[in-house]
């Protein structure tokens, strides 16, 4: 695994698109979903890159429970799972719960099962950054956010100095050239060297448009 290369993605931000509320039943804060977590483990380290164990997955209680708005007679069963997740040599683990209820015994407990390891799955991943759910756990919610592209000096420059060709006069192109304060200062911050390539440019197209005046 390439760790370099990943952990670009990893100190990502949380795409806030992803983030899904708390429900009356089920996780008590904001989350996000199993399958958004292994999509982003595709997406991130490769479909070959990574693969996840389940060491344990323990039924810690079954009992009668009343089932919907009719109050049918069913089951309530809860599990606890252990889920080891496994990248490039690096190897997390953790816990997680599944709830299963119903008027079928064998779908309550295949419906906490599958709960729990998914959980648990959320929860080994969360610790890879993030992208996996990791920022959730901050309060200030810094973390949970669009990541702004770089910026580009060289297309900004490249912007700034189409404006500046288009000029027809020679006060035009100082015009266009004040315009573009703001962003000239951004590409100075960025490259000196496509902020003296403006420079030149205003200054050559200058000079040609005076010398054709003077003619």
């Amino acid at each position: 695994m390439d760790w370099d290369r990943v952990s670009t993605d990893l100190n990502k931000k949380l795409d806030p698109a992803a983030v899904k509320p708390a429900k009356s039943f089920g996780p008590k804060g904001d989350y996000i979903e199993g399958w958004h977590a292994i999509a982003e483990a595709n997406r991130i380290f490769g479909f070959g890159g990574w693969s996840y164990t389940v060491p344990e997955c323990t039924c810690v209680f079954q009992g009668s429970r009343d089932i919907g708005k009719d109050k049918k007679p069913g089951f309530g069963v809860t599990y606890t799972a252990k889920v080891q997740v496994s990248i490039g040599g690096v190897t997390r683990e953790d816990f997680g719960a599944g709830h299963g209820y119903d008027v079928d015994c064998g779908l309550a407990h295949e419906s906490a099962i599958k709960e729990a390891i998914t959980d648990a799955l959320k929860r080994a991943l969360r610790t890879f950054g993030n992208p996996f759910g990791l920022a959730l756990y901050d309060k200030t919610r810094e973390n949970v956010g669009v990541d702004l592209p770089p910026f580009d000096a060289k297309a900004c420059a490249d912007r700034i100095i189409a404006k500046i060709m288009r000029a027809k006069t020679p006060d035009a192109v100082t015009q266009a050239y004040n315009e573009e304060e703001q962003a000239r200062a951004d590409v100075q911050a960025v490259s000196q060297e496509e902020y003296d390539r403006i420079r030149i440019a205003a200054k050559s197209h200058k000079a040609a448009l005076s010398q054709q005046v003077a003619v």
